[in-house]
């Protein structure tokens, strides 16, 4: 690793095998749909511009997130090298992360078109039901994305 980011493979806070990269993005993952709650909640209360600021912000702060977890997986050595310590099946922990992916992706596809094409979907009367779905892929997100972890640094 001849970058300085070195420090994203030292030990993690959780006590686990992760490093702290790792925890970093699983901490975040863990409250991504409490954030996203909130802005919900704007919409809720009329406060409309808000829940839209704050969504296009909670949207940002998890691309970049996803880039930084990315990055480290790929120096890592990739799922295979982290699931080395593992106690738990090679093949159960793909499942699990596919299908982590799966929801992953679609939740992305979805929240991207809630933001960009906002205006469209309320003249339409689906940007609600757009949203609430993208709420429902950033719980499953996070719920999957902490079975993963857990099959990786915990088991």
């Amino acid at each position: 690793m001849e970058s300085n980011l070195g420090y994203m493979f030292e030990a993690g806070f959780f006590g686990t095998r992760a490093p702290i990269f790792m925890d970093i993005v699983t901490l975040i993952v863990s409250l991504l749909p409490f954030l996203v709650a909130v802005a919900i909640t704007f919409a809720r209360n009329k406060h409309y511009t808000l829940h839209s600021y704050v969504q296009i912000i909670i949207f940002a702060f998890s691309v970049i997130i996803l880039s930084y977890f990315e990055y480290g997986v790929r120096v890592g050595g990739g799922f295979a090298g982290f699931m080395k310590e593992s106690g738990v099946s090679y093949d159960y922990a793909l499942g699990v992360l596919v299908a982590h992916i799966i929801i992953s992706v679609i939740t992305i596809i979805l929240w991207v078109t809630a933001i960009f094409r906002a205006k469209k979907l309320l003249q339409l009367g689906l940007h609600r039901k757009v949203g609430l779905a993208t709420f429902a892929g950033v719980v499953l997100t996070s719920v999957t994305g902490i079975w993963v972890y857990f099959l990786m640094f915990v088991y």
